[in-house]
């Protein structure tokens, strides 16, 4: 689209979730590289903000969805003034579609037919090629090559300040080693993604005991999290350092950035621990790793979605749509505590 000459301006449109923002600043990185002058304003949601807000070279316009109409109407007098060459729509949902009618472009490009959930392609006037089968990140990749920028290793590249780096020195000091456990999934509704906490505890023994790891639990703030943080502390044989609900994003990631590896299931810090290299260990029943698991530690998966699907759907992923869930709170039984030491060990190279 832009092969001969590079746009001076792209307005690129990813609100949520923080694992999905943080596939879309890959994205935006490749562009940056490839077009070093082309003025980049990228409008986003105001949690996952607080995490890529200071990246520089960036123009962020901030969403607050939970001001509801109010939020449209600021978002439409910010972009008053705004005018764009063209548009990345790179987010399918009903309501982010009023958001692109609102960008002065030309050009805006959706996802393909398949792809374009919630009727986003009468929202667009241009598509991405359709591919099938591919990881979010790919998918999103593929915005980037059809305006001309050529596919590349990703990379991210998110600010710390020497605060969130002190912050996580803090909490690791000296240990030789550092396994993070984030044990909890967003909760959303019908979506069973959270390993049981007692198998949890029985992870951290192991790699305290036998390994000498330090172990440090994060997540958010909700009684879930909270309640999980307890009762895996509760049944921990060595001290954790317990900081479910008590980090902000980037503290989370300084955490994650001195960690050897990350212990989650399908969830935003995976994709956080992956912007800084840090080997991840993802547990995945009832989401499909290979559409939305951590880019760089796909080897490292402990993957039980094949059997969630036989089991709970009574066909292999092949036969369902990809990326369908397995909507069952008896899924993520079937990870296995041996399956996932296994994967502590060949991290550890045990």
């Amino acid at each position: 689209m832009f092969k001969n000459s590079p746009p001076e301006s792209i307005c690129l449109i990813r609100l949520s979730h923080i694992g999905d923002t943080c596939h879309a600043l890959a994205i935006v990185r490749a562009i940056q590289d490839n077009w070093p002058a082309t003025r980049l304003t990228w409008i986003i949601g105001k949690i996952e903000e607080e995490l890529m807000g200071d990246i520089p070279g960036i123009e962020f316009i901030t969403f607050d969805k939970s001001k509801g109409r109010q939020g449209y109407q600021q978002l439409q007098r910010l972009l008053a003034n705004h005018s764009f060459d063209v548009a990345l729509c790179m987010h399918a949902s009903m309501r982010v579609n009023p958001i692109y009618r609102m960008i002065n472009t030309p050009v805006r490009l959706g996802f393909d037919y398949p792809r374009a959930r919630d009727f986003q392609w009468l929202f667009t006037n241009h598509r991405i090629e359709e591919q099938r089968q591919e990881h979010v990140l790919d998918s999103m990749m593929g915005f980037a090559c059809h305006i001309g920028v050529p596919k590349q290793v990703p990379r991210w590249d998110i600010p710390l300040s020497a605060a969130d780096r002190a912050f996580a020195m803090k909490h690791t000091g000296s240990a030789d080693a550092v396994l993070t456990i984030s044990p909890c999934s967003t909760q959303r509704r019908r979506n069973f993604r959270n390993w049981n906490a007692d198998k949890y505890a029985s992870v951290a023994n192991y790699a305290s005991q036998k390994l000498g790891c330090r172990i440090i639990l994060t997540g958010g703030q909700s009684d879930l999290e909270r309640k999980y943080g307890r009762k895996i502390e509760y049944r921990c044989e060595r001290e954790v350092i317990n900081l479910i609900g008590k980090t902000n994003l980037k503290q989370l990631l300084a955490i994650l950035d001195v960690s050897d590896a990350l212990i989650c299931p399908d969830s935003g810090p995976a994709h956080m621990a992956t912007t800084v290299g840090t080997p991840v260990i993802g547990l995945y029943a009832t989401s499909n790793p290979d559409r939305s698991g951590p880019y760089l530690s796909r080897n490292l998966i402990v993957n039980a979605y094949p059997e969630a699907t036989r089991h709970f759907l009574g066909k292999m992923p092949e036969e369902l749509r990809w990326g369908q869930r397995v909507r069952s709170p008896g899924a993520m039984a079937l990870i296995q505590l041996d399956d996932v030491i296994e994967r502590i060990n060949r991290v550890f190279d045990r």
